[in-house]
């Protein structure tokens, strides 16, 4: 399994035990891929994960830049025209996540509201 598919496995089960719903996983839209789409009570929320095994590249939440929050934030609005029956509330997240040698979870950083709407 690679790693970007690892951490979204990891980001969902961490995502699940707080209470999120998830929807739907890998939606592509242009050019651009959503990792995660999932409820949080009344909040549409499209999650963004990163996933490292050094800093050597710097922390996964680095790897957030305005320019990747721009088109998260295009995609996961045209995720909402396609779907207008769900929620109105729309919030970007991101899971940064840094593992060890062994795959093992070093850190697990739920950043809610990466950018508001």
């Amino acid at each position: 399994m690679n790693l970007g598919r690892h951490g979204e496995n990891l980001a969902v089960d961490y995502l699940r035990s707080q209470g999120y719903k998830i929807l739907e996983r890998n939606f592509k839209a242009r050019y651009v891929e959503i990792d995660i789409i999932a409820q949080d009570k009344d909040v549409l929320v499209f999650v963004e994960v990163k996933t490292r095994f050094s800093e050597k590249y710097g922390t996964p939440e680095e790897a957030i830049t305005p320019w990747k929050l721009k088109t998260l934030k295009k995609a996961a609005e045209y995720y909402k025209l396609l779907h207008p029956e769900l929620s109105e509330a729309l919030r970007i997240d991101v899971v940064a996540i840094e593992l060890g040698p062994d795959r093992s979870v070093k850190r697990l950083n739920l950043i809610k509201n990466a950018t508001s709407y």
